[in-house]
């Protein structure tokens, strides 16, 4: 399994995930046409994605997914909760699913949805499975709960908000009633937050740990580098940081297994 940021910030985010022969995309918050480009840059066509996920229906994640899924015949798995609020306009193949159905398969990788609690109508996360190894996604959240914890525990790699720093969020541009709902229950996560989960995580089989959609008004990368590493030293070496107007590199995810072979791609790969 190997996974890519397309941009990750408050104007927009998208995350391509593949696996032996599927290649999904996790939200598309892009126009269209800039979420093509920048699937460009990581050697990616937008017709050989096999589906896209939504997490929930804000802007920042689904500017892009109805024109991109006409456009290429894709389907759009999202829960009913989301559908209802999205303005994606019309999906020819909608695939709903609940948050507390269970796993389901898409190609070569197994999805497990986990409800979070966030400002939306019905939003959730994902961890994706394949080839022996789990990648959790942990955004647009604002509150950790035991059930949050408990799906995020066995990961090999994860995706995990930084999104503000409390301090900077006080003292910033946002009216109150702003930083009251992003530093509220159901709004984001903190570095403190994040720091707290991640102390609290199997860290010593986490390949990867990605610091996503941090405010280019309430944050700096030093302040969530020095917040997670406080918590957990020992990730310094494996530690990322997604930025907003970068895609990033591929990220590969080893089989626990390393001596058996990969199974052979159905796209055309960099």
């Amino acid at each position: 399994m190997r996974f890519a940021s397309l941009g990750s910030g408050s104007r927009g985010n998208a995350t391509l995930i593949e696996s032996g022969g599927t290649r999904v995309l996790l939200d598309c918050g892009f126009p269209a046409r800039e979420a093509g480009r920048r699937l460009g840059l990581l050697g990616v066509e937008p017709e050989t994605l096999d589906a896209i996920l939504v997490t929930h229906e804000h802007g920042d994640h689904v500017r892009g997914v109805g024109v991109l899924a006409r456009r290429f015949a894709l389907p759009v798995w999202m829960t009913p909760g989301t559908f209802r609020k999205t303005s994606c306009g019309e999906i020819a193949e909608l695939m709903a699913f609940s948050a507390h159905q269970g796993d389901f398969q898409i190609g070569d990788l197994r999805v497990t949805p986990f409800a979070v609690p966030h400002d939306a109508g019905e939003p959730v996360q994902f961890v994706f499975e394949a080839e022996g190894v789990k990648l959790g996604i942990l955004t647009d959240t604002g509150s950790i709960t035991p059930h949050v914890v408990e799906a995020l525990g066995a990961c090999d790699a994860m995706i995990l908000e930084c999104n503000h720093d409390p301090d900077m969020l006080i003292n910033g541009p946002y009216p109150p009633g702003l930083q009251d709902r992003v530093g509220g229950a159901l709004g984001h996560l903190s570095n403190p937050q994040a720091a707290w989960l991640l102390a609290h995580l199997d860290r010593p089989r986490l390949q990867h740990l990605v610091a996503a959609h941090l405010s280019e008004k309430n944050n700096r990368p030093e302040l969530v580098r020095s917040a997670l590493l406080t918590s957990a030293p020992d990730m310094e070496d494996r530690l990322h940081l997604l930025a907003q107007d970068q895609v990033s590199p591929w990220l590969e995810l080893s089989s626990r297994d390393a001596h058996q072979p990969r199974r052979a791609r159905g796209h055309d790969s960099p």
